[in-house]
Order: C-alpha cells, then sequence, then structure tokens
C-alpha cells in the first residue's frame, strides 16, 4: 500500500515538474524580487558502497529510486554526484534531493517527451529546450559554433540535456562524470556534475544559508526556487 508520504512526494513532483516544464527556457524576469526564503530539509546521506567513498550502495539506489519513482538510471547519478561532492567539495554540503528536484522540474528525470535514459545515462530522445529567439517571453541568445553542435540549430541558442545547460554555462561548468571522455551536456551524470558544480561556485553551505542563492543562480526565478525547494522537502525523508 502507498503511504500518504509517497503519495505526496508523487503528487507534488508530477503536479510542480508539468507545471515548470511548460516554462523551462530563459526568459526575462524583471519583477522579481531576488532570492529569499528557507533551504529545503536535507534528505538522507547517500551511504557509499563498501571500498568506495564515491560510488553509492547499489540497494540504496534501487530502494530508493522505486519508493520515489524517479528513473534508477537518473537517481544513481544524482547518489553519485552527492558522493563526489562530498569529497571534493566537503564544505558545500550538497545533498542528492536538491539535484533529484532540479533533475524533476528540468526534464522530468530525463525522460521529458517519453524519452528513456540508456544504461550509461543518455536519453533515447534529445532533450532540447524551445529557440532563445527574444519571443514568448525568452532573452534572444544567438547561437555559436558550439552551441550549434549541440542542438543543431545555427541561429539561435537552446539550452540541452537533463539538466538544461546553455552551452555558455556548459562550457563553465560542464565535466566528465563517467569518464568516458567526453563532457556531455545530454550524459545525465556529466550533467548532474556540471549543476553540482554551478551550485557549489558561490561558496558556502548549500544545504542551508547559501541554498536560495544557488538554485536562484542556476535559474534567476524566485518560482522556479520555491517549486524545486517544494519538490526537494517531498524526496527527503
Amino acid at each position: 500500500m502507498m503511504r500518504q508520504r509517497d503519495r505526496l512526494i508523487l503528487t507534488v513532483s508530477g503536479v510542480l515538474t508539468a507545471a515548470v516544464l511548460t516554462g523551462w527556457f530563459v526568459v526575462q524576469r524583471d519583477d522579481d524580487a531576488g532570492p529569499s526564503g528557507p533551504a529545503p530539509r536535507a534528505a538522507e546521506r547517500v551511504p557509499a558502497a563498501a571500498g568506495s567513498p564515491t560510488e553509492p550502495d547499489e540497494d540504496w539506489v534501487a530502494e530508493t529510486a522505486k519508493r520515489l519513482q524517479i528513473p534508477r538510471r537518473a537517481m544513481l547519478a544524482y547518489a553519485t554526484t552527492e558522493l563526489t561532492e562530498r569529497v571534493r567539495q566537503p564544505k558545500c554540503q550538497l545533498r542528492w534531493n536538491t539535484l533529484a528536484a532540479i533533475g524533476s522540474v528540468e526534464s522530468a528525470h530525463g525522460t521529458l517527451g517519453g524519452a528513456g535514459l540508456s544504461a550509461a545515462g543518455v536519453p533515447d530522445e534529445p532533450i532540447i529546450g524551445p529557440a532563445l529567439d527574444g519571443t514568448n517571453g525568452t532573452r534572444a541568445i544567438p547561437a555559436t559554433a558550439a552551441s550549434a553542435d549541440l542542438h543543431g540549430d545555427d541561429e539561435w541558442d537552446h539550452a540541452v540535456g537533463p539538466f538544461q545547460f546553455l552551452t555558455s554555462s556548459w562550457e563553465r561548468y560542464g565535466g566528465d562524470a563517467d569518464g568516458d571522455g567526453m563532457k556531455n551536456p545530454n550524459d545525465i551524470d556529466d550533467a548532474a556534475l556540471g549543476a553540482s558544480r554551478h551550485l557549489c561556485l558561490p561558496g558556502g553551505n548549500v544545504a542551508a544559508d547559501n541554498w536560495v542563492p544557488a538554485v536562484y543562480g542556476y535559474n534567476n526565478s524566485m518560482a522556479y526556487v520555491d517549486k524545486v525547494r517544494d519538490i526537494a522537502n517531498a524526496f527527503a525523508r
């Protein structure tokens, strides 16, 4: 039987994801009051596998993914990123539920539009945001040769991948999380690592006072921050 808290998790995640996916693209926000408010609850720490501080316990990943109805492959990426950042940037204290909440909002954990994640963590259908051409409230961001290589549009930029990176942000924060020799924003492992680098960059404790500024820096909208917080709280025990 589904517990009441699990029903809340599924309801909040589904409703908020649907709401934000209609406005995932980069927009002009002249009337936003700026970042404020509390951080979400910190989820339980990811347990590491025996003998490896940066690999999550497989049983924990499988159980948590099933309980929260997060694709297991996505949950593996979120958990691995928490462990990696725990070693690389321990002061940041980034927890997996923040990454999972952002992944839920941005692309339904890499499954937007019916996509599925491969064993390598890459969606089998490209996840590409709308053209950032200055219409429908978007900022006008011309394409570059590098961005066109990612989304195929020679004229306008698009956000790409499970964490909806713009090319300029990816060039700054992107990484090769799975050691395949490529920094690929369409790879959920690489994208989660890039998101963690973006969130942890401002310094401070992302699990506390710096959480709101960090998420606001990822997407400059308090409506976005509030939705990510709500989902992160639902994912926390």
